[in-house]
């Protein structure tokens, strides 16, 4: 029976906890195993197949305890397959996916032996309840495409399923 995949999250305010759960949901659907925990709390990688490592962009950067996992976890990440996501722009307008992007690119440069399989950028959330002063006054939005989410999901279970290169 192959190893589950990780789904590891970095997250402020759970959206992107959301999102690494509908990715697991999915790839269980599709036949895959796979647990999801918070990327701060992952000790050793040694009971999984694969990695989808998940956190939010804030002002630029991309969230702490993603930075950190990646770097904690380097020397086994060198041996499994490894996909990113990272949430971050309110528009799904292309600019603003690049710009989020480019973001995601420098955190993932920091650790340049590291080649990930797949990399995303999803759509932020904004719920001004959970925000402190002075970001309570911003609109709320939700930015996320749950069709692309799954069909990323769906894609992961592909790929990971292709026998490795010889």
């Amino acid at each position: 029976m192959p190893k589950p995949i990780l789904v590891a999250y970095a997250t402020k305010h759970e959206s992107t906890h959301e999102v690494a759960t509908a990715l697991a949901v999915r790839m269980r659907i599709r036949g895959a195993a796979a647990d999801v925990r918070p990327a701060s709390e992952i000790r050793s990688l040694e009971d999984y197949g694969a990695v989808v490592l998940g956190g939010a962009l804030y002002a630029g950067r991309w969230h702490r305890d993603a930075r950190h996992f990646l770097a904690r976890h380097r020397d086994a990440l060198r041996k499994l397959p490894l996909a990113v996501f990272a949430m971050g722009p309110l528009k799904l307008e292309t600019g603003d996916i690049d710009a989020s992007r480019r973001q995601l690119d420098r955190a993932l440069a920091k650790e340049p032996d590291l080649e990930p399989i797949s990399v995303r950028i999803f759509g932020g959330v904004i719920d001004p309840e959970k925000l402190r002063f002075p970001f309570t006054h911003m609109d709320a939005a939700d930015a996320r495409d749950w069709d692309a989410i799954s069909a990323w999901a769906e894609e992961l279970v592909r790929r990971l399923a292709e026998p490795a290169p010889v």
